[in-house]
């Protein structure tokens, strides 16, 4: 697929202001833990340009590739914190947000391990990324192509 447009070019004053709340929200928030809820969002959406940047930002950063796979599956997986557990909630419920929002239960699970300050930011970390997701699928960003090598014979 061809990419439709560059968003930084046809909308530059609102393609700043995307980056602007994103490097806020970066400031505000575990960089690990941001990087968990961009590629989670990523994934539930199925922005295959951001799982990508994501996951492979991910690995620069230090991140396990089992925890990263493990993503997909986490109300089953044993390698993220009850914490990380709380956030993934969350993402899950921003990201599908149905009639009823977040449920009471994901709130208070939340409210138990991070403080209002960081909840507030939390919010905006999976608001963002869902901002990245729809600019990325409506304009048709592509992954990088994969490198491969080729085996002289």
């Amino acid at each position: 697929m061809e990419q439709r447009m560059d968003m930084s070019k046809v909308a530059p004053e609102g393609f700043r202001a995307v980056l602007a709340l994103n490097k806020v929200v970066a400031a505000n928030v575990d960089p690990t833990l941001f990087e968990l809820v961009k590629l989670r969002a990523s994934m539930i959406n199925g922005c295959a340009f951001c799982v990508d940047m994501h996951t492979t930002e991910a690995l620069a950063h230090g991140e396990q590739v089992r925890r990263i796979t493990a993503i997909t599956s986490w109300r089953e997986s044993t390698y993220f914190t009850p914490a990380e557990r709380a956030v993934f909630a969350l993402t899950d419920e921003l990201t599908k947000l149905g009639e009823h929002g977040v449920s009471d239960a994901t709130w208070v699970e939340v409210g138990e391990h991070f403080d209002p300050d960081a909840v507030a930011n939390l919010i905006l970390a999976v608001a963002i990324i869902n901002v990245w997701n729809r600019i990325a699928m409506a304009t048709r960003l592509a992954p990088a192509p994969l490198v491969t090598e080729v085996n002289a014979a």
